[in-house]
């Protein structure tokens, strides 16, 4: 035998033992799941009778025989207009998101598997209500039915879709908006970040240390307080521009009695927030404390047993296969165990063996609830689907065309016993501080119907709300609720605005909205003090910097040539706090905002929407507003020609306004459009100079005048 023949019989044979030994360790060939059958999934359109009636500005409003129906129809207008946002959504909760995403995304699976969604569902979903059971379903019909028409666009094992994966949705996100991920992140931080509470005999004395939510306002006016005697409410959620928690605006009507105008995400098939003819509402987040960590002491034995109550219990562990893309065909199939504790989900990690227990863990209602909100049609009816509290956290601005307004801190709290400091971590063995109960609807902070006429909410403490007088009690709430006491710049200004105001116009209501200015109690104004204070004798740009500053008078309006220092310098130090990671030094924040003024425009007078700006495909605008601002616009990490462009903050904003005889007023301004994804749609971007100008649309509720406008009437699997 040749040697040529022989060094290539030993380099095929090491080749597939490589390949034997990587196969063994986990690597796969992705040979696909291949598309199900269409016509299949196609057919349960004819069990649905839906219209959709696009508007002026290319909204859907969807109306139907059944809410189902409507659902249905919900799910296939947003499948045409962001289909790829909506299958990420699917195949992330089902715990498949690294193969396709690869590994970035191999974490969000592994807590799909740690948070038991399926197996949750697996026993819960059927006793769901019927009614949500078809609700969820119809738009998972919805959503396979353009699928199916589009098949090139589906990913490999997306369909079918179903009630299951819409239900998991809900599961999976609701306890990230009161922060839960930050939990699990610090559980993976290189040290032990808190210490263990040391019990009853060192009571717990709640502090005022910040949490800073970034976003959202509410704001309801009654009857008494506005110059008309009109109601009115504001919807405002400060979200990304786009994403799997970007707002996509529908109007939903069924002959059942839902008809309702507002926001959902993708995967949700009712309004999330707006509003009906009767009542409305505004979501803003809280963050309570909703999460507890347990640390267990765990068998040296035995890696599967903890210690509780004096005695080993065995965890219940499973495993996990989390398929990874690489590269080609060929994925990585890593398998993780999975295990659980009496607590609640179990983390192994360098510095300890933890365990979290957190409001919203084997939550299944919160479509129960969203759908009883978006059907109500007084505050009795509304209350009543409040007190299901199926939803973790979040939340409420309330009016109705009754004249009735309300706030509602809503939250799973879970009932603690008292004398510990639940800030801290718990000990594991003890099964008395494993709590099982959550407080009753009727012992959460709310206001309902204050003197005063008015509520606001901007992410700031509940005990904030309106005015002075009518104001909740911190003393009024057990500490082991762990209820935020922080304020906000857009807290502290809607508050200064409206308690100085005893009669609210509809104008001096949106000029509210879009108040641009920095309250002297404001971080941002405490910074600008400090870098008034500081001694930059002989460097001259920096005495330049601080005249400049001296004379900036707190807005951030997008002809202000003085906000872009003030800003640039700041929003690093504030972003920091906000995200609890090591600031910067303030006095470098300030040189580097001059530096970066100086090299980008060879000045530091500016005009702030110079700097700042909403692009989207061709669009290029000037904004005002800014981080922290009830006009409020997030631009981080600025482009190669040194402005800011905008990725969150204000989005969908509504105002609704109900007259004394219950007539109903609606406006609503969107960042982009209705076309999520298509650059070629005219309603891409078509709504985005409005957004810039702070102008409104009015939305056609009556038929006939949404027949007037319409760009486009259709029925899904119906026609052609």
């Amino acid at each position: 035998m040749s040697r040529l023949r022989l060094a290539g019989l030993i380099a095929g044979a090491l080749a597939v033992l490589t390949l034997a030994v990587l196969f063994a360790l986990g690597l796969r060939i992705n040979t696909g799941s291949g598309m199900p059958d269409l016509a299949a999934l196609k057919a349960p359109a004819a069990d649905h009778d839906v219209e959709i009636i696009r508007d002026a500005w290319g909204v859907p409003h969807v109306y139907g025989a059944r809410d189902r129906d409507v659902a249905f129809g919900l799910a296939y207008a947003q499948s045409e207009d962001d289909w790829a946002t909506l299958q990420e959504v699917v195949v992330a909760t089902r715990g498949d998101l690294a193969r396709h995403k690869g590994m970035d995304a191999a974490v969000t699976d592994y807590l799909v598997h740690l948070f038991r969604i399926w197996p949750t569902l697996d026993t819960d979903y059927d006793a769901l209500p019927a009614h949500i059971r078809e609700i969820a379903e119809s738009y998972a019909a919805g959503a396979n039915l353009w699928a199916a028409e589009n098949p090139g666009q589906v990913w490999d094992g997306v369909l079918p879709m179903t009630g299951r994966d819409v239900i998991a949705g809900f599961m999976f996100k609701t306890p990230f908006f009161y922060g839960l991920d930050k939990t699990f992140k610090e559980l993976f931080a290189e040290t032990r970040a808190k210490e263990i509470s040391l019990g009853p005999d060192n009571a717990f004395m709640w502090t005022d240390k910040p949490t800073y939510p970034i976003g959202s306002n509410g704001f309801a006016v009654a009857p008494s307080r506005s110059t008309d005697g009109h109601t009115r409410l504001l919807v405002n959620s400060h979200q990304p521009y786009t994403g799997p928690v970007a707002w996509y605006e529908a109007r939903l009507k069924s002959e059942e009695g839902l008809d309702i105008t507002g926001g959902v995400f993708p995967g949700a098939p009712v309004i999330l927030h707006g509003h009906n003819r009767h009542l409305g509402w505004a979501n803003t987040v809280n963050k309570p404390d909703l999460a507890d960590v347990y640390v267990l002491e765990v068998n040296p034995d035995n890696a599967d047993q903890y210690r509780l109550d004096g005695a080993w219990r065995d965890m219940d562990v499973s495993t996990a296969i989390i398929r990874v893309k690489l590269f080609g065909p060929f994925e990585w199939h890593a398998e993780r165990e999975v295990k659980f504790s009496d607590h609640g989900p179990v983390l192994e990690t360098e510095h300890g063996t933890y365990s979290v227990r957190y409001a919203g863990m084997g939550e299944t209602r919160q479509l129960v609830q969203y759908h009883a909100l978006n059907r109500a049609t007084s505050l009795e009816e509304w209350l009543e689907a409040m007190r299901l509290l199926a939803l973790p956290s979040i939340n409420y601005i309330y009016a109705d065309k009754a004249g009735n307004i309300a706030y509602v801190y809503n939250g799973q709290m879970p009932v603690r016993p008292e004398g510990w400091d639940w800030q801290q971590y718990l000990p594991g063995d003890r099964s008395d501080l494993i709590w099982q109960e959550y407080h009753d609807f009727a012992d959460i902070p709310k206001l309902i119907n204050p003197p005063s006429g008015f509520v606001i909410n901007a992410n700031n403490t509940p005990f904030e709300a309106t005015a002075e007088a009518d104001d909740l009690r911190p003393e009024d709430f057990p500490a082991h609720m762990g209820i935020e006491t922080q304020m906000t710049n857009r807290g502290l200004r809607a508050l200064e605005l409206m308690r100085a105001d005893d009669a609210i116009s509809d104008e001096e209501f949106l000029a509210y909205k879009f108040d641009k200015t920095y309250s002297q109690d404001s971080e941002l104004a405490a910074l600008i003090r400090l870098w008034l204070a500081q001694d930059f004798s002989g460097d001259e740009m920096m005495e330049a910097a601080q005249a400049h500053l001296a004379a900036f008078d707190m807005s951030a309006d997008k002809d202000d040539t003085h906000a872009a220092l003030a800003l640039l310098a700041g929003e690093p130090v504030v972003w920091a706090r906000m995200q609890g990671e090591p600031e910067p030094d303030p006095v470098d924040s300030l040189r580097e905002a001059v530096a970066h003024l100086t090299t980008h425009w060879g000045r530091l007078d500016v005009p702030w929407g110079e700097v700042n700006r909403l692009r989207r495909g061709d669009v290029d605008l000037a904004l005002g507003g800014g981080p922290d601002l009830l006009r409020a616009v997030y631009a981080r990490d600025p482009k190669p020609d040194g402005r800011l462009v905008a990725q969150g903050g204000d989005t969908m904003i509504y105002v609704a306004d109900w007259a004394p005889d219950g007539t109903l007023r609606t406006r609503s301004i969107h960042q982009f459009g209705s076309a999520t994804l298509d650059e070629d749609s005219p309603h891409y971007a078509d709504q985005a100079l409005l957004y810039a100008d702070q102008k409104f649309r009015t939305i056609p509720l009556d038929r006939s005048a949404l027949e007037a406008e319409a760009t486009r009437t259709y029925r899904p699997g119906r026609d052609g």
